[in-house]
Formats: structure tokens, C-alpha cells, sequence
């Protein structure tokens, strides 16, 4: 057991040994285990993912909460009962402590694993899409604390750009309001998750994991505070195209009305309606785009690393 100033954290063992060489750790949530995809699918996503970050040089941490206590890094049996588990609550900034608190066992979603990793010291995060406004918000109100998290947790964070069933271009407002540098790798136009564009311009455009971590270093220097937001479009051979998702995305979110679906319960249900009807090919994009992003991750812990040393 290690302990952060406030909170006690269980470092697995690989994680642990990083911790002390100094190695690059690239940190993963974990609500795409428990509430993704089903089983045995998730465990060979996770151990797909994992392997891919070690194979770039640097450590993965596959963050949890588990009966109240904080994982950074999942020993394999405990990745393997989590993936099967059942009551997982998803956790965001709102009920982590809670779960903490109460001896409960959850999920990270964006927002708690970048709270996670900064309590850890790790800078790089890879998952698959952002939370973000969603469609409609003028009215529901419906707007993820991912994007605030963004705006004041010192993470990188490595994804698809923003899920597709959002309203994007409320999205990327937010972002740039509340201060968020937005960059995409190697495209001027901002990725949809499933689609290599959104139609909407990308802030900010890189080309090497290098350019991030040498950008980072100058924000630190410059003492602002708050996350990158690192976005990666999907490979080009495993993208489904903007205006087929849209229609899938149109009838999704009809359902979601006509049943009423709020709250936490909207973005599973849409992904799951989706999934439905592309008779699975959203879920197949979803891992390729994860993997992808986890490769980048790896390589901007790898260039992070280089920049200290």
C-alpha cells in the first residue's frame, strides 16, 4: 500500500515499480470495462490496450474503485473480475468520493480517472471519447463534468475526439471557454469517435507526440493550470463515415426520448441502440479507435519522460 498526502491508493505491483524508476505510466479508465461492452469482449479489449502500452515502452494503469478503495493498476485477476462484476456504479467527480466513502466499487469515467491520475502523478491518459454537450442541452441541460475536468486537472488526455451523439460544436465552445487546449494529431478537423471528421475545424492541429509534451512543458512553465485534450482520429480503414453514423445516431436518440432515458443512463443506451443497429461494426470502430489511442498515449508518456530527463 502507498499513500497519496490525503487518500490511500493501491498501486498494482508493475505500476509500483514504474512509479519508482521514474518509467512513463499511461493511465485507462475503466466504466469501458464495466459498462462498454459485455463479457468476454471487455477483458480482451483491456488486455488488448494494456498490451499495446507496454509495447510502447511504458506502463498501463487501468484505474478502479474497488470496495472502497482507490486502483491505480489492476493485477490480471482483479481486471478479470471487474469485467464480470455487477452493481458497478460509474463514477464521475460527483460520487467517487462517495464510493470511497461508502465502501463501494465503481467505475472511472473521464472525469474521476484524471482526478485518479493526478492524485497518482500520471499525465497521460488514453480512452476512447469525451463526454461532452450533449444534443438538446439548451433544454436538459446535459453537459458532462468531463469537460470541466478538463478545464482544471493537470492531465493529458488522449481520445476519438468527442462522442458523435454529441452536439460537437457545443462542445469545442465549452472547451475553448473554459480554457482547454484542443489538438488533433495530424488533421486540421476535429474527429468524431466512430468518424475521422466531425465537419468542425480542429483548434489546434500536431503532428508528433513530441510537439504535445514539449507544448505541455511550456504550459507548466507558463503556470497554467488544467489538461490537454489530444484528439486522435480513428484509422481510416476502421472508421464508419460521418453521415451513416448520423443517420444510426437520429434514430438512437428518438428511442431515448420515447423511453425516456436521462441522466447517466443516456450515452450506454444510445452506444448500446447504435451497436444494435450496425450489427455490431460501432463496437468493432470503438476497440480500434481505443487501441489507437492507446498507442499515441504511450508515445507522449515516452516523450513526457524524454523532456524531464
Amino acid at each position: 500500500m502507498t499513500n497519496s498526502p490525503s487518500l490511500p491508493i493501491l498501486y498494482s505491483r508493475e505500476v509500483e515499480a514504474a512509479r519508482t524508476k521514474g518509467a512513463p505510466i499511461v493511465a485507462l479508465e475503466s466504466t469501458i470495462i464495466t459498462h462498454g461492452m459485455p463479457y468476454p469482449g471487455n477483458i480482451e479489449m483491456a488486455r488488448s490496450v494494456e498490451t499495446i502500452i507496454r509495447n510502447g515502452c511504458a506502463v498501463p494503469a487501468t484505474i478502479a474503485v474497488i470496495d472502497g478503495t482507490l486502483h491505480v493498476g489492476l493485477e490480471a485477476e482483479q481486471l478479470e473480475k471487474l469485467t464480470q462484476a455487477k452493481d458497478v456504479m460509474k463514477l464521475s467527480r460527483a460520487d467517487f468520493a462517495f464510493a470511497l466513502a461508502t465502501g463501494r466499487t465503481g467505475a472511472t469515467t473521464v472525469a474521476a480517472t484524471m482526478i485518479a491520475a493526478a492524485l497518482a502523478g500520471i499525465r497521460v491518459f488514453a480512452t476512447g471519447g469525451i463526454g461532452g454537450v450533449h444534443r438538446g442541452a439548451e433544454q436538459s441541460f446535459d453537459i458532462s463534468a468531463d469537460l470541466e475536468e478538463l478545464a482544471k486537472t493537470d492531465v493529458i488526455v488522449v481520445c476519438a475526439g468527442a462522442k458523435a451523439i454529441l452536439d460537437i460544436p457545443k462542445t469545442l465552445e465549452v472547451l475553448e471557454t473554459r480554457g482547454v487546449p484542443v489538438v488533433t494529431h495530424r488533421s486540421t478537423d476535429f474527429p468524431a469517435f466512430w468518424s475521422r471528421v466531425s465537419g468542425f475545424p480542429s483548434p489546434l492541429t500536431v503532428e508528433t507526440a513530441s510537439e504535445i509534451a514539449t507544448f505541455e512543458a511550456a504550459r507548466q512553465a507558463a503556470g497554467i493550470r488544467g489538461g490537454i485534450l489530444v484528439a486522435n482520429p480513428v484509422p481510416e480503414q476502421d472508421e464508419i463515415a460521418r453521415d451513416e453514423i448520423e443517420g444510426f445516431i437520429q434514430v438512437a436518440l428518438k428511442a431515448a426520448e420515447e423511453q425516456k432515458i436521462a441522466a447517466k443512463a443516456v450515452t450506454p443506451f444510445l452506444l448500446d441502440h447504435i451497436f444494435q443497429q450496425t450489427g455490431g461494426r460501432s463496437l468493432k470502430t470503438n476497440i480500434a479507435l481505443v487501441e489507437n489511442n492507446a498507442r499515441l498515449a504511450a508515445e507522449i508518456a515516452v516523450a513526457l519522460a524524454d523532456e524531464r530527463a
